[in-house]
């Protein structure tokens, strides 16, 4: 498996909830304008309190044209998410081309400091745990979940590194994105910064976790 195959899609996506979907430039850009407003009043009112009224005065909008091509403001703060997942895993690709991994763990931690990075530079963020206040599955999204990711991660895990693959490998990294969702979230509860002792805890308890499966960390050959 490729690097590029961890990800798929435009990171700059339409969304899976969207009404219409755009064929021009013009349109494409409208829509993109709209995830950009719906990001930036995420970080100022918190995705319960939103609404497609904030998103289409924050766009410069009328309300008709978020109703063109969003129903509601879920459909809103979904295609927001899809967005955002799929940016997490560009930039998970990008760490891992560019950082030249030399072992599994680093190619793990990879996915760790692109998680921060974006936490820490990319507006309304947050919203990847939206699906879980939620409560609800997303139509259609199945390939946005954790558990996507990890099989996805795990190919490239026993491709690149050697790790023995299959289900094991694939659920004990859904388990380990599970631990650092939860662990890196509330770092960021109250500081965008991210609380290093936090963030810190979070990689210590992926590594001591897979290392007890898949032994000390080596070197790649």
């Amino acid at each position: 498996m490729s690097l590029s195959d961890l990800f798929g899609g435009d990171p700059v996506v339409s969304g899976q909830q969207v009404r219409i979907e755009p064929t021009q430039q013009r349109s494409t850009a409208r829509l993109s304008g709209l995830l950009d407003a719906a990001a930036v009043v995420v970080d100022e009112v918190g995705f319960d309190r939103i609404t497609t009224a904030m998103v289409a005065e924050r766009a410069g909008a009328s309300i008709g044209t978020v109703y063109r091509y969003y129903p509601d403001r879920v459909a809103v703060l979904q295609a927001l998410r899809e967005r955002a997942v799929l940016r997490f895993r560009q930039r998970v690709v990008e760490q891992l081309r560019t950082s030249g991994p030399e072992n599994w763990w680093d190619a793990v931690d990879c996915a760790v400091t692109a998680f921060v990075d974006l936490y820490r530079s990319e507006p309304g963020f947050r919203i990847v745990h939206f699906a879980d206040r939620e409560r609800t599955p997303i139509s259609g999204s199945e390939d946005l979940e954790s558990g996507y990711f990890a099989r996805q991660l795990a190919g490239v895990l026993a491709e690149e590194f050697g790790l023995h693959g299959g289900p094991e490998l694939i659920f004990r990294l859904e388990v380990t994105v599970e631990m650092a969702d939860s662990i890196l979230s509330r770092a960021f509860h109250s500081d965008p910064n991210g609380d290093e002792r936090f963030i810190a805890e979070c990689r210590r308890v992926m590594r001591d976790y897979l290392v007890g499966y898949y032994g000390p960390v080596a070197a790649s050959v």
